[in-house]
């Protein structure tokens, strides 16, 4: 199972890079095994600002559909526009091309909030 170092990650299983004030954010290696095969990505919040824990979209599994849910607060400001044509990105490179959103967050201090790579190993393999 691959859980870079250099990312922070959540309970629910995304990644978050963090450069400047911009996070960005996609899911994780386990979530995307755990999922199965990607079918479709929807994210209809671009340009709207959520609070930390709102559902900004969904990843639709050929078993199940699952929410996303913002990790930091703060603008959609982008959506990985190529995962509409190839949402299978996300499960053949979830931490590069399979990228689902970038977030202007508003405040840092929540960052503090997020698991580190160790942390969330100790989740993922209970």
């Amino acid at each position: 199972m691959n859980i870079p170092k250099d990312l922070k990650y959540t309970n629910d299983h995304e990644w978050v890079k963090i450069e400047g004030d911009v996070a960005t954010v996609g899911i994780t290696d386990f979530a995307q095994g755990e999922l199965g095969d990607i079918v479709y990505v929807e994210v209809e919040t671009v340009d709207e600002t959520l609070e930390r824990e709102e559902v900004f979209g969904t990843v639709e599994a050929v078993k199940t559909v699952s929410d996303l849910f913002a990790p930091l607060s703060g603008e959609i400001i982008e959506f990985n526009q190529s995962l509409e044509d190839e949402p299978e990105k996300v499960n053949s490179d979830p931490y590069g091309e399979g990228w689902m959103v970038k977030i202007r967050f508003n405040d840092a201090s929540q960052i503090d909030d997020l698991l580190s790579a160790e942390d969330y190993t100790e989740v993922v393999e209970g």
